[in-house]
């Protein structure tokens, strides 16, 4: 898997076609970054422009299958995790204190408070802004004389600053919704307290050290929204001095899933300043190193269960829920830096193949690790077939300190980076999903509504439907995804001409009109991948949707006290009735090789398309609204393993003598069992 060629080639691509009616259409590789957009923040000089810049949350109102999901989330876990967890208890909770005192005072209340805050901003739900205020509130009063806020954690001597960093993420959103002016003085304070501290205090233990890039993107934040703040860049170049070395060639910092996901960004984020492209190609050699060592799977992630590590390379190991959302979040800020529309591809898979199974379908509980092949998912303890001792793989509400928080985030952000503004006072799809965005854009920052149907990724076409009270003239820009080898798009059913490749954005421009209809037809195309190193193993692919076996669940209900990781903690009050956790248990056979292709894949694969959900939610198995019928034998004597684990695959391609059967392949996000790696057979 190589990434890197991609920012040298369509860097240069441009190709520009003129219609009869005025419509100016070109096919780019990247936006123009020297122009100027004054509605919406940029990066400010000496920082290098971005290509994409995001609007305020709030601008975009999810649809769709995605506002089901975000609905789901609020009446679910994320909504309901204040009842729960022990860490979220308001009584004596030092995140709500006036000094720091108090119980709970790391990373738990602003992991979840990132993803419900912007989870009720979206959804414009008050009851979930009134909730995220009290603590934002509290924050912002917590602050000293001398800068410092929240909880102080010491750590030989040595104040932790990991959580801090979180709640500035909050923060940022917070006023990009409220323009609260107590956020800007306070972050700017704050930082100045973070600039007077030795280097020897900074930045120094385990998560705050790995994760320096976080801090680094909010002071790049507060620069752009304020001035004569230069010594800024100077608390930003001490960030990345004090920051693990994220540009180390043939190696990282360290080996644990989440912190790759979230932290490899850091160099191209520094970027920004040094304009060096060594720290540019050094986050695509992060991406490209860890996928080659320990990602020769599907779905987009990468095998570490708690740590990647050397002979653990099957498809059966996975990744906390924590490093999917983080890996979303990375994508979706590269995106933006680097105007790379393979970004934008990759932030689709995770969230199409690899997140939704990570929960419950009701949003009510969830999973610490899931894995791209994954046939049982108990309260048994499977270590060391995976890193972690204890019951990592049941779906429990009451679980984990960590990912029963951090996953609030994972649909929030991502809806809210559907849609961003451009340099040239345009506007881009970046991601596809429906929903409704306002705008500003043109000249004279005219506001327009694009209202986006279509149930992709299941389908192949998505519309987009132009509110304005009056004539305006502006870019709009769509990503063609790279597994697209030729999209067609039209405006008020006139097809445009142009050569829409994937990995590039057709840039159309206009005097739109109130009425005005885009539509994008991206076909769907059945192919398959070899994973060479991972025993010649096959997965099957149509569009950004990988597809796994259809295994029947059964479902068990299990304490969700009882059944709880080791260092969770709850509520005295909270009710294991009312938050049941759940084992998942194979209910058909699931040990298959898929007959390995012989000619054309529709000889072999068949695609049947089935009625959209009546309650547009598509990620169950019985409500997938696409299926793949494939050809199959069974393999007797790959079963489950002495872990309890699905057994490491078989070598490709098998010899065998069993009839063949046809088996149902749906979507991999709707399998919470699946094998989506599959042994071949002849």
């Amino acid at each position: 898997m190589k990434t890197s060629f991609l920012f040298c080639f369509v860097s240069v691509l441009s190709l520009s076609v003129a219609c009869q009616n005025s419509t100016s259409v070109e096919v780019v590789g990247r936006t123009d970054t020297s122009k100027v957009n004054p509605y919406y923040v940029q990066n400010k000089a000496p920082l290098k422009s971005a290509y994409f810049l995001k609007l305020p949350v709030g601008s975009i109102q999810a649809k769709g299958w995605l506002r089901k999901y975000l609905e789901l989330q609020r009446d679910g876990l994320t909504g309901h995790l204040g009842e729960i967890s022990a860490w979220l208890a308001k009584e004596n909770n030092a995140w709500l204190s006036k000094d720091g005192s108090g119980d709970h005072g790391w990373e738990e209340v602003p992991y979840w408070l990132k993803g419900y805050g912007n989870l009720g901003y979206i959804l414009q739900d008050s009851s979930i802004i009134k909730n995220a205020k009290t603590w934002l509130d509290a924050a912002l009063n917590s602050q000293r004389d001398d800068g410092y806020f929240g909880p102080l954690i010491l750590k030989n001597g040595k104040p932790d600053l990991w959580g801090n960093m979180i709640m500035l993420w909050c923060l940022q959103s917070y006023f990009e919704h409220s323009q609260d002016e107590r956020v800007l003085p306070f972050m700017e304070k704050y930082f100045r307290w973070q600039a007077q501290l030795p280097d020897s205090l900074f930045l120094k233990d385990y998560w705050e050290n790995s994760r320096g890039g976080d801090n680094l993107y909010s002071i790049y934040w507060l620069y752009n929204r304020t001035e004569g703040n230069d010594w800024l860049l100077e608390l930003a170049e001490k960030t990345h001095r004090n920051t693990a070395d994220w540009r180390q060639q043939d190696n990282l910092p360290n080996w644990h899933n989440v912190n790759i996901a979230q932290c490899f960004r850091e160099p191209a984020t520094y970027y920004l300043q040094s304009g060096d492209k060594d720290d540019l190609q050094a986050t695509y050699r992060n991406f490209e190193f860890i996928r080659e060592k320990y990602g020769q799977v599907p779905g987009g992630m990468f095998g570490a269960d708690e740590n990647a590590r050397e002979g653990f390379t099957d498809p059966r190991q996975g990744v906390e829920t924590c490093g999917m959302v983080e890996q979303m979040a990375s994508d979706e800020l590269l995106m933006a830096f680097t105007g790379d529309p393979f970004w934008a591809d990759h932030a689709e898979e995770i969230a199409f193949n690899t997140y939704p199974a990570a929960v419950m379908p009701d949003f009510k509980a969830l999973r610490y690790i899931t894995s791209p092949n994954m046939t049982i998912s108990d309260s048994k303890n499977h270590h060391p077939g995976i890193d972690n001792n204890g019951p990592f793989l049941m779906m429990n509400p009451f679980s984990s300190r960590c990912c029963q928080h951090n996953h609030a985030q994972g649909w929030p952000y991502y809806a809210e980076h559907l849609f961003m503004a451009t340099p040239d006072q345009g506007l881009a799809a970046l991601l596809y999903a429906e929903a409704d965005v306002e705008a500003l854009v043109g000249e004279e920052g005219q506001a327009v509504q694009i209202s986006a149907r279509g149930h992709y990724p299941f389908d192949e076409r998505m519309s987009y439907t132009i509110q304005t009270a009056s004539e305006v003239n502006f870019p709009y820009y769509m990503r063609i995804p790279l597994w697209c080898e030729q999209a067609e798009i039209s405006v008020n059913g006139e097809q445009l001409k142009g050569d829409f490749k994937g990995g590039t954005y057709a840039k159309i421009t206009r005097d739109w009109k109130d009425g005005d209809e885009i539509s994008i037809y991206l076909p769907m195309k059945l192919h398959t991948k070899k994973w060479v190193e991972n025993k010649n193993s096959l997965s099957v692919q149509r569009g950004p949707l990988t597809y796994s076996l259809k295994i029947e669940e059964e479902y068990r209900k299990a304490d969700s006290k009882k059944s709880a990781i080791g260092d969770s903690k709850w509520q005295k009050d909270a009710d294991p009735e009312k938050w049941p956790s759940f084992e998942i248990f194979p209910a058909s056979a699931w040990n298959y090789a898929l007959v390995e292709p012989n000619g054309k894949l529709e000889d072999t694969f068949e695609v049947i398309k089935k009625t959209w959900p009546a309650d547009d939610f598509p990620f169950t198995l019985g409500q997938v609204p696409i299926e793949i019928k494939a050809k199959a034998k069974r393999v007797e004597n790959w079963n489950i393993d002495q872990y309890g684990l699905t057994a490491v695959l078989p070598e490709s391609p098998l010899n065998l003598d069993e009839k063949e059967e046809i088996v149902t392949l749906i979507p991999m996000g709707a399998a919470r069992l699946r094998i989506s790696a599959f042994p071949t057979t002849k």
